[in-house]
């Protein structure tokens, strides 16, 4: 039919109840049946519309003939709108396609590509909501990359395990899945997660297809409506085209960022190659000068110095005890330097036996090169200290034999013990502390207790030479005679000299002190007896389970006379104050310090309650408890002294002080 005839219908008379509107002319000999019906293909009528000429064709009574006419023409207009509207549907499908291609033709930002991709996939699809998710390797599991008309800030930050939920059916079979109702579809694991994120979104109908790389899935591209939807077969393969692009995209961008590493990893080579003569000549000049160290006999802080002037830095030696523990293990165990913080850690190491450290201070920023030249340095200082060692263990053996002079009380001459001592700067007027270690370090075999011995003997001899003091090995174990400083007690000298030997030989070491003792060549038999008492406290400690702890007998007081041989402390004090600790410790309560206090203020209630500053009541209620648990007799003569004995005894195994007096 013409344009023109098309015109002339639309300027026919207006139909009743429809002023200023063109009516279709369905009467006999008016023109052709489709001719209604090209006049709304002509004006992109609804669907609805077109049953309007047959229904006024009725209205006004046309013969069958006229009626099936139209309906029959009716039934061709809408297939042909049906494939206008399919091929519309389709140019704006591949329009769509080729913007979202040429996107990615000229990458730049991944996000944006992924945004669009998913924004044309919502607006093509015409769902209320479209995402993307992508798979992560590292925590394996799948998470929320990209969505458009999402509202709910849970549903956005999902992070989903790998097998779960509508998209873990795509990832595992890598094909499309649709449901038109997403709570009654039970061919997926829901969780309750996502069913949560997905009930606070709204959604219903979901529809997903994979994202693949080759034949791995990395992802899934979702479209989804708030209501019930059927998803016709050429939307799922629509939004499998841009599930392709989107991988591509994600393809593409992990190229470039491979591509940009390389060539930044091509760039520092180059940098490395065009450094690499001025790093020889440094590293050569630091070889000539520790050699010529070495060989004038230099110490540790002169290499130190030497290297501080190479690598343009601070260079320090420091005890293991000073250096960061953890950085030192671990350089120790590597072999190599380690950061830590803005410094660099190289450990100073002899076979088992860690020696101490090289510390490069405030030079974060170490290439390779300076980082060897640093543990070169290290190794260097090791065989320096290895070297004064030697020198050393003949001093330490001289040590050990006037010590064990005085132990036995072999020569007796006044003089010449203290012309000996002088040689060793150690001053014998002055006033020592005797201290017995040994080793807690569990079982051994003889050749593994005779290493572990030597370790302790020479880290001892090595205490003792800087505190000029003395060492020998004895008994099994280390005894030390070592000068007490102004100010500190026979017990602070023993706590910090377990310390000093535990982190030198990485086990525990238990040291028993003596109390202070002066003028040690006035009478031959004065360090013995002092050893002996050492020793004692040395037992006690060991059988007070205080393995690895120091004290001296000051501690101990007239119990520390008791505390010698095998005694079972443990099965004492639990036997008898065993249910007043275990209810102390279930309940929280403070019988057993309430109980202390009693007998430490001469089993008054009323100096208790000042003293515990509590009420005499809460006093009188505490006693009464106690009897519950120990019996009526508990203050009777013989109980009273068994239960302030075991107090005591429970009070130095768990290392408190007694409480005070009022």
């Amino acid at each position: 039919m013409s344009r023109d005839h098309v015109q002339s219908a639309e300027r026919t008379a207006p139909a009743a109840g429809a002023p200023g509107r063109a009516r279709p002319d369905t009467r006999p000999g008016s023109g052709s049946a489709q001719a209604p019906f090209l006049e709304l293909l002509a004006r992109g009528a609804s669907a609805e519309a077109y049953e309007q000429p047959v229904l006024l064709a009725r209205a006004e009574g046309l013969p069958t003939e006229r009626i099936t006419e139209l309906e029959q023409a009716k039934l061709l207009a809408l297939r042909v709108r049906s494939e206008l509207e399919g091929r519309r549907r389709r140019e704006a499908e591949l329009s769509a396609l080729f913007e979202t291609a040429h996107d990615l033709a000229g990458l730049r930002d991944l996000d944006a590509v992924l945004q669009a991709i998913v924004q044309r996939a919502r607006s093509l699809l015409g769902t209320d909501v479209a995402y993307l998710s992508l798979n992560d390797p590292a925590r394996g599991d799948t998470y929320m990359r990209v969505t458009e008309g999402s509202v709910a800030a849970r549903f956005q930050q999902l992070r989903l395990g790998m097998g779960e939920g509508l998209g873990g059916l795509v990832a595992q079979t890598a094909r499309p899945y649709v449901t038109d109702d997403y709570f009654r579809d039970d061919r997926f694991q829901h969780t309750h997660t996502i069913d949560t994120g997905v009930r606070d979104e709204g959604l219903v109908a979901i529809l997903g297809v994979p994202l693949m790389l080759g034949h791995h899935v990395i992802g899934v591209l979702f479209a989804a409506d708030r209501r019930a939807r059927v998803f016709e077969r050429e939307q799922i393969a629509l939004l499998g085209s841009f599930a392709a692009l989107a991988a591509a995209a994600i393809d593409t961008a992990n190229l470039l960022a491979e591509t940009r590493s390389a060539l930044a990893g091509l760039e520092r080579a180059n940098e490395i190659i065009r450094d690499r003569s001025a790093v020889i000549e440094r590293a050569s000049d630091v070889h000539d000068r520790l050699a010529e160290l070495v060989l004038r006999g230099g110490g540790v802080h002169d290499v130190a110095a030497a290297v501080s002037q190479v690598l343009d830095g601070t260079v320090e030696f420091t005890e293991a005890t000073a250096a960061p523990a953890q950085a030192l293990q671990s350089s120790r165990a590597e072999g190599h330097a380690v950061r830590h913080r803005d410094d660099w850690i190289a450990a100073v190491a002899a076979g088992d036996e860690l020696l101490g450290a090289l510390v490069l201070r405030g030079h974060p920023g170490l290439d390779p090169v300076d980082q060897r030249t640093l543990e070169r340095a290290a190794m260097v200082t090791s065989l320096l200290l290895l070297a004064r060692r030697s020198a050393a263990e003949a001093e330490q053996r001289v040590r050990g034999e006037l010590l064990d002079d005085l132990l036995d009380a072999r020569d007796r001459d006044p003089r010449l013990l203290r012309e000996r001592a002088a040689r060793l700067h150690a001053d014998l007027d002055a006033t020592h502390v005797v201290l017995a270690a040994r080793l807690e370090g569990g079982t051994f075999d003889a050749d593994q207790e005779a290493d572990a011995r030597r370790r302790l003997w020479a880290a001892a001899s090595h205490l003792a030479a800087t505190r000029q003091g003395l060492a020998a090995a004895r008994d099994g174990g280390t005894v030390l005679l070592l000068p007490l400083t102004a100010g500190a007690t026979a017990t602070d000298l023993a706590r910090r000299t377990a310390r000093q030997l535990g982190t030198s030989v990485h086990e525990p070491v238990t040291v028993g002190a003596s109390a202070p003792v002066e003028h040690l060549t006035a009478r031959p038999d004065t360090v013995a007896a002092a050893y002996a008492e050492a020793r004692r406290c040395l037992d006690a400690l060991r059988l007070l389970g205080r393995s690895g702890d120091g004290s001296a007998a000051e501690d101990f007081g007239f119990l520390g006379l008791l505390l010698a041989g095998e005694r079972d402390i443990a099965g004492f004090v639990d036997r008898t104050i065993g249910q007043v600790v275990a209810y102390d410790e279930r309940r929280g309560t403070e019988l057993l310090r309430t109980l202390d206090a009693y007998f430490s203020c001469g089993m008054s209630p009323a100096r208790t309650k000042d003293a515990l500053h509590v009420h005499v009541n809460t006093v009188a209620q505490r006693l009464e408890r106690v009897g519950r648990l120990l019996g009526d007799d508990w203050q009777s003569p013989a109980r009273a002294l068994e239960i302030q004995l075991a107090l005591r005894l429970h009070r130095l195994s768990a290392g408190t002080r007694p409480p005070a007096r009022t």
